[in-house]
């Protein structure tokens, strides 16, 4: 007997080992090609990039997966606890696998063998770190053991801490959020830090289904499994029984955080930015590479750059009258349905869309659109108001496909179904008939001295069109260009009281006829100052000037501007018929601004990586004494500011002063109300396409364009001076508000004399006429009367051109004002 024990004990052991060899050659097989798992050490995971203002304001965010990554140390107990709680409470104490745990599912399994239940897991937090990051996620035993055996290892390898670092930065939350910081900000619109027991309980109830637990499609089931995990952390000692009846007793309190855009009118900014991050470090790096993004944008002064450019486009567009609902909807049983299909204007949230429920001859009765809670889904209530003729009369003038008609009734301009957008007035006394406009526009405010762009908005609404006006449309800018042509020739010889004719003048177009410019009003003055001739935007003495100094010289200047990067030499383009945009010319008028010496304008301060080491910054002066250790009696640093000097530091004093003229004395009279001291130049085109103001006192520079998308002429008398001066007033009215008020500075070394406005020459005493010139050492005002482009005076004045500048009149260039 006891021989057949010791057989059957033998052969039992030689069965044991044989099926321990098999197992040992099965799980060997499997762990021969499993991933490195020391690849953990340099994890980078996908991190949303942000972007933010020149305040620290959040802008942005940009992200494939929206995860800001957080070491261990930042990540409260709190929610630490209730990960563990829920997942595995025995993680600082197991070797990477719960053996109890196992043992648990293995029974569970064998239950639930042959019915349709899934099969349950024992992975411990580690086994989640090695499946998320080094596995895929089928559900089979090869998986498992693969699992188990890396598990095992990164605990040799790693800290608990850095496991748990890992986990909790890794898992995905639902609600497009990675990890439990960007979850936190998901749900709650908090930092982990602010979070509360029932807050964290409900993040650590989501990495096992996040859509079974989803708040808003299954709040059933949210609300159990976060109360289970309460009362796991109560069980396990993280809180006490009292925090954890206080807890469940609370509701989910999900306050879902908006995504894209953050800053209320900074759109366009915004996606400026974008498209500069991806031109510098590709998509990749955008949406994964969690860069931090500090922008040069000024909020304040961004709500008002919106502000004064709406107001303009919204009053041009009204004058022209009411062209047709937005759209038109079904008014069956419940309105509120249809009209909450209809998008409005995002970023126009004062404007609402209404359906006409009713009209009569005096009166609209109007649906608005319901408002959406927190899950998205429509609210109940269904709010109706009363829109008075009175406050529609605008849309009494009908514009259907340019026709334009009068009406007299509030049904004859809208019908029961017709959609329509409305604003509240300010003082809440009823509704206003609102139309998003066809007219757009553009603004850019900048820091002459630095190039920041402070603000800029690219058109009505970015919700309408997301096409940039301030960088992407190519426009003429009319006389706008005109004081780099005067700048021009200040730089080379001319005086402010250089005289020129302003006489008609005929040029060869190169097809037998002849191009002919004309002054605005078709009238000419004669001989006249370049200080005249830039006050009053006089073309046929811009002409002459850029004819009697060479295009060449003023296309060179151009481009040292960085207006163009290539201007024909055509006498046209001397008056504005070459394209550029507002964002480029107001940099370039910054230059003058900041006497003469060049910039570079910018949206961008600084950029940082994941790590917080800067990788760009915007302003590169060097500063050698900023970095002494103490003071030791030397004088303090200064920054080597080696930037390009554009233009002669007196020139740009003379051309500034001379734009002081404009503001004062000629087309830009709008913007003397501002009552500081104020430099700038007004644009018109051909057929009044195309109005411009462009203007800086010292500290601020301002561009204004205005126009249709598809150049189109907006009627007689629409010019610059009419339509962008005053936006430039309305914003730099409350740009400057505040402000101390400062002068432009003049050079050391010019001299100031009187001056005969008329004719360039030294003014006699107590003349009417007086205009105090500053001159450059060694000039000053002609001891005789010359003038500049009279062949014989009073008569017209014939330029014979190049072939290929012929060629480009004949198409068209030119004939602005």
């Amino acid at each position: 007997m006891i021989r057949l024990i010791g057989y059957i004990f033998g052969i039992g052991t030689i069965f044991a080992l044989i099926v321990a060899a098999g197992v040992a050659w099965y799980v060997n097989s499997l762990t021969a090609q499993l991933p490195d798992y020391e690849v953990l050490a340099d994890y980078e995971p996908p991190v949303t990039t942000r972007v933010h203002a020149g305040d620290g304001s959040l802008m942005a965010e940009y992200a494939k997966e929206r995860r800001l990554f957080l070491p261990i140390q930042a990540i409260p107990d709190r929610v630490k606890n209730a990960f563990l709680a829920a997942e595995d409470k025995s993680f600082y104490s197991h070797p990477g696998l719960d053996i109890y745990g196992l043992a648990r599912a293995v029974v569970t399994n064998l239950q639930n063998f042959g019915t349709d239940r899934r099969m349950v897991g024992a992975s411990t937090i580690t086994q989640q770190v090695a499946k998320n990051f080094l596995l895929t996620a089928d559900r089979t035993i090869d998986r498992k053991i693969k699992e188990a055996v890396l598990s095992l290892r990164i605990e040799r390898a790693y800290s608990k801490d850095r496991i748990l670092e890992l986990y909790l930065n890794e898992i995905f939350l639902g609600f497009g959020s990675y990890g439990v910081a960007a979850a936190s900000l998901a749900y709650f619109d908090k930092s982990v830090n602010e979070l509360t027991i029932e807050e964290a309980a409900f993040l650590a109830a989501l990495p096992k289904a996040p859509n079974n637990y989803h708040p808003f499609n299954h709040p059933d089931r949210a609300m159990e499994r976060r109360n289970w995990v309460i009362g796991q952390m109560a069980e396990d000692g993280f809180i006490t029984a009292e925090e954890a009846k206080e807890a469940i007793a609370k509701p989910l309190g999900i306050n879902p955080r908006r995504t894209g855009g953050y800053l209320f009118a900074a759109d366009y900014f915004s996606e400026e930015v974008r498209r500069e991050l991806i031109d510098r470090y590709g998509v990749k790096a955008l949406y994964e590479g969690g860069l931090s993004v500090r922008t040069t944008l000024d909020p304040t002064l961004q709500v008002e750059a919106r502000k004064a450019l709406q107001h303009a486009l919204l009053e041009f567009d009204e004058a022209r009258g009411f062209r047709g609902p937005l759209t038109t909807i079904d008014v069956g049983v419940d309105w509120g349905e249809a009209l909450g299909k209809v998008q409005g204007l995002s970023d126009v949230p004062e404007w609402q869309p209404a359906v006409v429920l009713d009209a009569d001859a005096n009166k609209l009765s109007l649906g608005l659109k319901p408002d959406r809670d927190v899950s998205g889904q429509l609210e109940p209530e269904r709010k109706v108001i009363e829109l008075p003729l009175a406050d529609m009369k605008w849309a009494l003038r009908l514009n259907v496909d340019g026709k334009r008609k009068s009406v007299r009734r509030a049904d004859e301009v809208v019908s029961r179904g017709d959609v329509v957008f409305v604003e509240e007035k300010a003082d809440k006394s009823g509704y206003r008939l609102r139309q998003a406009p066809k007219i757009q526009g553009a603004l850019v405010a900048m820091d002459p001295h630095t190039g920041r762009v402070l603000a800029m908005s690219g058109g009505f609404s970015f919700s309408q069109s997301e096409f940039n006006r301030a960088t992407q449309a190519y426009r003429q800018p009319g006389s706008s260009f005109k004081p780099f042509v005067y700048a021009t020739a200040l730089d080379n010889g001319y005086t402010p009281a250089s005289v020129i004719l302003d006489a008609p003048i005929s040029i060869p177009n190169g097809t037998g006829g002849v191009w002919e410019p004309k002054n605005y009003g078709g009238e000419y003055a004669g001989p006249s100052t370049l200080r005249v001739g830039i006050e009053k935007s006089r073309n046929l003495m811009t002409v002459r000037l850029a004819q009697d100094m060479g295009m060449d010289l003023v296309a060179q200047y151009a481009e040292r501007f960085g207006i163009y990067d290539h201007l024909a030499p055509y006498l046209p383009m001397a008056l504005g018929a070459g394209e550029t945009t507002v964002l480029r010319l107001a940099s370039a008028y910054a230059v003058i601004a900041n006497r003469g010496r060049s910039i570079e304008p910018s949206l961008i301060d600084r950029i940082q990586d994941r790590y917080g080491k800067t990788i760009y910054k915007h302003d590169n002066r060097q500063c050698p004494g900023c970095q002494a250790a103490s003071w030791e009696g030397q004088d303090e640093p200064e920054l080597i500011d080696d930037r390009d000097q554009v233009l002669d530091p007196m020139t740009a004093y003379q051309i500034t002063s001379m734009m002081e003229g404009v503001i004062q004395h000629g087309t830009g009279g709008v913007v003397n109300k501002l009552g500081v001291p104020v430099a700038g130049k007004t644009g018109t085109t051909n057929e009044e396409k195309d109005a411009w103001f462009m203007g800086f006192t010292p500290n601020l520079v301002c561009g204004v364009f205005i126009g249709y998308d598809q150049p189109t002429p907006m009627g007689h008398g629409e010019t610059g001076g009419g339509l962008a001066a005053p936006v430039f007033l309305d914003f730099m009215k409350d740009a400057i508000k505040g402000q101390p008020v400062a002068d432009f500075q003049m050079p050391q070394g010019m001299i100031v004399l009187p001056v005969d406005r008329k004719t360039g020459m030294a003014a006699a005493p107590g003349d009417p006429s007086t205009v105090l010139e500053a001159f450059k050492p060694g000039t000053g005002p002609s001891d005789s009367y010359q003038v500049i482009g009279n062949s014989e005076m009073g008569s017209g004045f014939t330029a014979e051109i190049s072939p290929e500048a012929q060629q480009a009149i004949s198409q068209g260039a030119g004939g602005l004002f």
